[in-house]
């Protein structure tokens, strides 16, 4: 029980973060975008290739890595996991339930099927996510946090004991 409401409020510290995000103009969050609508917005004048950089750059430093940090503070000082199985599993589930919220809730419907993400002068290039970076999107997912957990694992399980 714990796993999930561990998911579900990583789920919600990404919500808030494209919520804050988008607050101003969906442009500021344009780095999540394909590179066409990029080079559009650039186009455009709404942004320079340096502030998209910026964002993205800021972005990480404030809202992946304290995600990638509150999942192994969880699993490793709340949850008490030890060895490698236990917090590779429970990293794993964690990771799943929030990626598996981003691709639904906010890639699926919230960018592709709202008029939250849209981008004035952009229209023509939607979806916005399209079926191939969905595809890419999915498998980071499903195979990629799973080895990102692996890794953290095997790591942590040579120093934390």
């Amino acid at each position: 029980m714990l796993i999930i409401f561990e998911g579900l409020v990583c789920c919600l510290a990404v919500l808030l973060s494209c919520v804050i995000g988008i607050a101003n103009s969906p442009v500021n969050m344009v780095f999540f975008y394909d590179k066409a609508v990029q080079d559009r917005v650039v186009e455009n004048g709404l942004i320079s290739k340096d502030k998209i950089k910026q964002n993205y750059n800021r972005f990480g430093l404030f809202g992946i890595l304290p995600y990638f940090m509150f999942v192994v503070v969880s699993v490793y000082g709340i949850n008490k996991a030890r060895g490698f199985l236990d917090p590779f599993l429970q990293m794993s589930a964690v990771f799943l339930i929030e990626g598996f919220f981003d691709r639904l809730f906010i890639d699926w419907w919230w960018v592709n099927h709202t008029a939250a993400w849209n981008i004035p002068g952009t229209e023509d290039l939607k979806p916005y996510i399209d079926s191939k970076t969905m595809t890419r999107k999915w498998f980071g997912t499903i195979v990629g946090f799973p080895l990102i957990s692996a890794l953290i694992a095997a790591i942590a399980g040579l120093v934390v004991k």
